[in-house]
């Protein structure tokens, strides 16, 4: 073999394990992708609902005892 063409093989193997490698990579990560994904719609999102609804209702809460108190001190 040639020093040109076992440099050519060479060169070609390099670049096809190159390609698995990325090929593989870019396979994980979009499982992965997938399962941040689903994560965020399964676990975080009902979880910040669930939060946002409870951080209205406390605030509501406290607005309704803020009127409460400017009725009663309204006649002083």
């Amino acid at each position: 073999m040639s020093p040109e063409s076992d440099t050519k093989k060479k060169t070609t193997d390099f670049g096809q394990k190159l390609n698995e490698r990325i090929d593989d990579a870019a396979s994980r990560l979009e499982q992965e992708s997938d399962r941040v994904i689903a994560y965020l719609n399964d676990e975080v999102v009902p979880a910040i609902r669930q939060g946002s609804s409870k951080a209205l209702r406390v605030a509501a809460d406290k607005l309704h005892r803020l009127a409460e108190y400017m009725d009663q001190n309204r006649s002083r």
